[in-house]
């Protein structure tokens, strides 16, 4: 692997007495992208939290082009190019598409942000014709372009993605990874964590598999496709979740 950009080591995370994730190496190279996979509560989300300075580990190093930001507060992290886009609707709901994106904005430099925010609203036109839409009114997938939209007018160097199909629709999320992949070959660098385990590793080039919050596989994505023992772990893991979730959103119509 050429020099990481994103260099985890022997990460240990807790919360309270509560040891979550143990001895985790991961690394990501430049202008790749990483999906991370595992069971339900294997620490994934913690892990992401982890990089992106929302958490504070209680052993081992996280590095970004070389910097050590293991203590290093979110808001830096963000100007250094790492930036988190949660799945499910992360957006603000009593705020309007454009002040969403204000939001967004925020760690730009003044003078770039009137730029960047156009620019984000070119990716998805339709944002721009309802910029004073209130982002509450909008449907889940709409909502979750506005999400990628706003984590992109940083222009991160990494881009962490949390369930990005969470609730959508398929042709959504072709939508979204549309974008995504543009995005790609210009370079950008990307760690996806995915409940649909087939769209994961085939849009990764390499993957982790976390069980009970230590590395059980890294590899090319199509190792993990090969390993039919180690990928029928992650496909129940994947499909415990999903109904979890489904059963979740019957009881709230109810």
């Amino acid at each position: 692997m050429p020099f990481p950009l994103l260099d985890v080591r022997a990460l240990d995370v807790a919360y309270g007495s509560v040891r979550v994730l143990e001895g985790i190496d991961l690394r990501v190279a430049p202008g790749e992208t990483v999906a991370l996979l595992g069971t339900n509560g294997a620490g994934k989300s913690t892990l992401l939290r982890a990089i992106s300075g929302v958490l504070k580990p209680r052993a081992g190093t996280v590095a970004f082009d070389g910097q050590d930001i293991t203590s290093m507060p979110s808001a830096e992290v963000v100007k250094l190019g790492i930036v988190q886009m949660a799945g499910g609707r992360a957006t603000f709901p009593g705020l309007s598409i454009e002040e969403n994106l204000r939001v967004g904005a925020s760690v730009v430099p003044r003078s770039d942000r009137a730029a960047r925010i156009e620019e984000a609203l070119a990716l998805f036109p339709w944002l721009s014709e309802r910029r004073a839409q209130q982002a509450g009114s909008l449907s889940g997938g709409e909502q979750q372009m506005l999400g990628l939209a706003r984590a992109l007018i940083a222009k991160p160097r990494l881009l962490m993605i949390d369930e990005l199909s969470l609730g959508l629709a398929p042709v959504v999320v072709t939508q979204l990874l549309d974008v995504i992949e543009r995005l790609r070959r210009e370079g950008l660098t990307v760690l996806l964590v995915e409940q649909h385990v087939d769209l994961a590793l085939d849009f990764a080039d390499r993957a982790y598999f976390l069980e009970r919050g230590r590395v059980r596989f890294e590899g090319p994505a199509a190792a993990l496709r090969g390993n039919r023992e180690l990928l029928r772990a992650v496909l129940l893991s994947s499909e415990t979740v999903q109904k979890a979730r489904g059963a979740k959103e019957r009881t709230r119509r109810l």
